[in-house]
């Protein structure tokens, strides 16, 4: 091990050594006959001991073979220890790009943050650097991986609350909020955002229903679990941001797609029957409550009628009682020539049956009028309502019940 890593050693010194070199010697790499190629590197190390032996108060004999001695030894082990010292420090260079953040680490131990830009650290195995990105941002699918057709059921297949199995597939996008939580509060922070992001979905899907998850919930049910999901990195401290969550895809298993579309079919078919039955019932129920509306009203007039009639039939008859017992003869009188006024006004044809004789007389009234050229004939007078005819054949019958008392 010791002698490869002083052949590593001694090949790192020697480019050093060819670099510093060509910046000085216009000749370098040119041989003689003017053909040009790589140096010769145990050339230049020749020349190079020889250069120590000259700093050392040493003289060389030009191209002769120098010793071995303890001096010379000592030279050029010294200068390989500059040589690797200077590799050493130069390893602790790096650069941290923009939208990123080095990490120092002290034998394991953090110690600062690094912002963006060329840096130094003291080499390994003292400290280390590690540059984490913040700015990019990475996925984690949940239920398949890389296209939705290649499904994983065992993180995809979930539990609604009315009991029902659903299939879905979304996908967490996040970022870093702290390189440090991110470093060192978690052994496999990707690995946690899955597990969170399965835990999370399949609390939300299991406080919904299969409707609510499937159709017009899956905003709410997305929002719901991007919430619980933070709330459960941020309790591990992660040092992840969450920023968002999207649903690709959420449907019934396959073994019962067909059981399903049969259902929802049968769900549009109620919701039809449904809104024909209320269109029905919003024609007919206003055309019911008008016509009851009407009869209502039509019964309300017929009751006041009849009312009004009886009572002013009962007032005419109180005036008649009154007239009757101050002259029964006259009041009885009158009341049989009105009555025959109404019953003779309405008809065209008269029968009269004299007392004490066998003869009937015919007394055609329509002839006489029209002979005698009376404006009752030519503009015969409408027949009255029925409740006048009512009314006088009361009066008809309560005088005939006078008369024969009076008898």
């Amino acid at each position: 091990m010791f002698a490869t890593a002083r052949s590593y050693l001694r090949t790192r010194a020697l480019k050093i050594l060819g670099a510093l070199m060509s910046l000085n010697d216009p000749q370098w790499g040119r041989r003689p006959g003017g053909n040009q190629g790589p140096p010769d590197l145990e050339e230049l190390w020749r020349n190079f001991n020889r250069r120590l032996e000259s700093l050392f108060g040493r003289r060389g004999g030009g191209d002769a073979p120098t010793g071995g001695g303890p001096a010379r030894s000592l030279g050029g082990l010294g200068l390989l220890a500059v040589l690797v010292l200077v590799v050493w420090l130069a390893s602790g260079f790096y650069i941290v790009p923009e939208g990123q953040r080095g990490v120092v680490l002290r034998f394991g131990k953090f110690i600062e943050t690094t912002m963006p830009g060329p840096r130094w650290h003291l080499p390994y195995p003292i400290e280390s650097a590690e540059v984490v990105n913040l700015a990019g941002v990475r996925t984690v699918e949940i239920g398949y991986r890389n296209n939705v057709k290649s499904k994983v059921l065992k993180e995809s297949l979930m539990l609604t609350d009315d009991e029902n199995i659903v299939d879905v597939q979304f996908a967490v996008q996040y970022i870093l909020k702290s390189p440090n939580d991110y470093l060192f509060n978690s052994r496999e922070p990707d690995e946690a955002v899955l597990q969170a992001a399965e835990t999370a979905i399949r609390e939300v899907v299991g406080k919904s229903s299969m409707d609510h998850v499937l159709y017009e919930g899956r905003a709410d049910v997305a929002a719901r679990a991007h919430t619980l999901m933070q709330e459960i990195l941020d309790r591990y401290g992660t040092g992840i941001n969450v920023s968002k969550v999207t649903m690709q895809n959420a449907q019934p298993p396959e073994q019962v797609q067909a059981a399903f579309d049969d259902a929802v079919r049968a769900g549009q078919d109620r919701e039809r029957q449904k809104n024909e039955g209320q269109a029905y019932a919003n024609d007919v129920i206003p055309k019911a409550r008008g016509a009851a509306a009407r009869l209502n009203e039509e019964a309300e007039g017929y009751r006041s009628r009849v009312v009004e009639q009886a009572e002013g039939d009962a007032a005419r008859f109180r005036q008649i009682v009154a007239e009757y017992s101050k002259a029964p003869a006259v009041t009885r009188d009158r009341m049989y020539i009105e009555a025959m006024q109404q019953i003779l006004t309405n008809t065209s044809k008269v029968l009269v049956d004299q007392k004490g004789g066998n003869n009937l007389l015919y007394l055609p009234l329509d002839k006489l009028m029209q002979m005698t050229g009376s404006p009752t004939a030519e503009a015969p007078k409408p027949p009255e309502p029925p409740a006048a005819q009512e009314s006088t054949a009361r009066s008809r019958e309560a005088f005939r019940s006078r008369e024969r008392e009076s008898r």
